[in-house]
């Protein structure tokens, strides 16, 4: 008997052993302004090592309440390493998430999105600047920034592995035929193809034209300047202003990604997330609809076989009706050259290198006459259009404020004339103020080239600018200031876009500004809030005034550019981007408290800017 209660006992103990914490379920709940769950590693599973260094992947199941970005904190003893997850909403997904992400910054990408996230197949991967060594991990830990509603995020099966096992468990599938989030619910949510005519042709039947006193550009016609047939730029009165062809005043308020096809969702290996796919007999008619534009599916559900032509009308009759009056970037061109509204072209072909960080090859022999061979395809043809507001050169270089690791990269890379440059100047002194100063020569190289080319070929119109990300260096704002362009663009994400930033710009360049991309979300319909979010579609709106009303207050802000059109898909666009931050949704139906707040802004603003009308005071609810 005692023999037979040793083995029991035993036998007891092996069991508990093998049941370590890995197969334990853990539920946080997100509260407050900022909240982080934290456990030491043994009580995720007593059978991760410390020394993270020799393996492939972090892996876990998930399953997330909300669509709220959370950040995965590894605690090392050299420090805190960071990742950012756009999770999937109500499904449970497993997720490996490399390793090698939390040891170092990724330096490849032509632009701040290419270089700061990546699509996995059930969650978005964003990187940070929170790096370094994982080979002591103590602990790990969970963050939500300004969670909305409590939301919750489940975990279990917390392991490392050499092999990426990222897989989209259950419930799948996860898309309806219309391109909705099936595991979700909301007001408005299409469960037949007539719900959705019928929204279609209550819109159809609400536009009004003529709804703004603008000429045919858009412009006020309350003041008028000298008309010289293109658009230009004026400062009258301490205050800079677009001039529309004919004369009028113009402050540009635009959308990016105004376009037919929506943004595709990633379908290979994760077909079986999908309950229906645009049928093979309309994609052999016509190839823009695609495996997975749920969006250009949509409108050939409301339009019918010849859509594409009866979306430009339709979408002119919008921005009509909702006070846009420019196309802007990323946007179909064709649209551009319907006349039916003022349009951006954005250029390319000037050599952008993912593996440079987007700094061109300034110093190849042949470069100016690429450059020069670019802007002569582009902008010839486009010269005498007066419908062309103007040019932007490029977006949101990775490199400024990272200086250090373009010239690391440039050092380490393949044999070039830029690499022969660069040694050629850091052999007369290698300090970080010498590198910094080769990153910035070669910027005046690159952009001083390319203004050049633009203006040659086309004399008429206006160098909008780079369209900067983030915040640029003080130098790099002030040196783009002498090379040619006629406005300063910067994308600037915040809940405004803040005068002191905007009076800093203002006195390093003395040139007008306009802002290339701005944008509010909501969390829910599997969608995730986006770079700033707001508690509801109401609040959304909110955010649209204030942020649009207090720039445009601003004497040289005569822009404002939304982005974008049309929500990304909920499964995430290439680099796993899935925000609502459309004014329409997947299935083409506008966001009614987001227009009709915009309506209201865009009917305001030629008084706002003139100082007649103070801004919005109202600021949108986030938490």
């Amino acid at each position: 008997m005692k023999n037979l209660i040793a083995v029991q006992t035993i036998s007891m103990l092996l069991l508990a052993a093998a049941c370590t914490s890995k197969d334990k379920s853990w539920i946080i709940k997100f509260e407050g302004k900022s909240f982080e769950q934290k456990w030491a590693i043994k009580d995720l599973n007593r059978t991760l090592p410390h020394d993270w260094s020799t393996s492939g992947f972090l892996t876990f199941d998930y399953n997330a309440s909300s669509t709220q970005r959370f950040f995965i904190n590894i605690y090392d003893t050299g420090g805190m390493r960071r990742l950012r997850i756009l999770p999937f909403q109500g499904a449970w997904v497993r997720a490996s998430v490399p390793l090698a992400n939390f040891q170092k910054r990724n330096v490849i990408g032509y632009d701040m999105a290419a270089i700061g996230q990546k699509g996995m197949p059930g969650y978005g991967l964003g990187f940070t600047g929170f790096v370094g060594t994982i080979k002591n991990v103590d602990s790990l830990g969970v963050l939500m920034e300004e969670p909305i509603s409590s939301p919750t995020l489940e975990i279990r099966n917390v392991h490392l592995s050499m092999n990426a096992e990222d897989s989209i468990l259950a419930p799948v599938p996860l898309i309806d035929e219309f391109g909705q989030w099936i595991p979700a619910e909301w007001q408005g949510k299409a469960k037949t193809p007539e719900d959705l005519k019928s929204s279609w042709d209550e819109e159809d039947s609400a536009l009004q034209p003529g709804r703004f006193n603008v000429s045919k550009y858009g412009g006020f016609l309350k003041a008028k300047s000298k008309a010289t047939g293109y658009f230009r730029v004026e400062k009258i009165d301490g205050k800079w202003w677009f001039i529309d062809p004919d004369g009028y005043y113009f402050i540009s308020t635009g959308s990016t990604g105004i376009g037919a096809g929506g943004s595709f969702a990633r379908t290979d290996g994760r077909e079986y997330i999908y309950s229906a796919f645009v049928p093979g007999e309309l994609t052999k008619s016509d190839k823009r609809l695609g495996k997975a534009s749920f969006y250009t599916w949509n409108l050939y559900r409301r339009f019918g076989q010849d859509y594409y032509q009866k979306w430009m009308d339709f979408t002119i009759r919008r921005m009509d009706d909702w006070g846009f009056n420019t196309i802007a970037n990323w946007s179909d061109p064709a649209l551009g050259r319907t006349k039916g509204k003022p349009y951006v072209a954005t250029l390319s072909g000037w050599g952008f290198e993912a593996k440079t960080m987007g700094m061109p090859d300034v110093y190849s022999p042949d470069y100016s006459q690429k450059v020069d061979d670019a802007a002569a395809r582009q902008c010839e043809p486009l010269k005498k259009d007066p419908w062309l507001l103007g040019y932007f050169v490029g977006n949101e270089p990775p490199w400024p404020g990272r200086e250090m690791e373009l010239v690391n990269v440039i050092n380490a890379g393949e044999d070039s004339p830029m690499k022969s440059a660069l040694r050629r100047f850091l052999s007369d002194g290698d300090t970080p103020e010498r590198r910094k100063a080769f990153v910035y020569d070669t910027y005046t190289r690159f952009i001083t080239i390319v203004n050049a080319a633009i203006k040659r070929h086309d004399p008429n119109h206006l160098n909008l600018g780079l369209r900067f990300g983030g915040n640029p260096p003080d130098d790099l704002v002030r040196l783009s200031a002498t090379v040619g362009f006629d406005v300063f663009s910067l994308n600037i994400y915040s809940y405004s876009a803040n005068p002191e930033r905007l009076e800093k710009i203002d006195n390093l360049t003395g040139l007008p500004i306009v802002i290339g991309e701005f944008h509010f979300g909501t969390p829910g319909r599997g969608l995730s809030p986006g770079l700033k979010q707001t508690i509801s579609q109401e609040e959304r709106g909110a955010a649209y005034r204030y942020y649009v009303e207090n720039a445009v207050a601003h004497p040289s802000l005569i822009g404002t550019h939304w982005f974008q059109w049309w929500d990304q898909p909920s499964t995430g666009r290439g680099d796993g981007e899935n925000y609502n931050i459309g004014m329409v949704d997947v299935t083409d139906r506008p966001y009614k408290e987001l227009i009709d707040a915009a309506r209201e802004t865009h009917e305001r603003l030629f008084e706002i800017h003139s100082g007649k009308i103070p801004p919005a005071v109202r600021q949108a609810k986030t938490q």
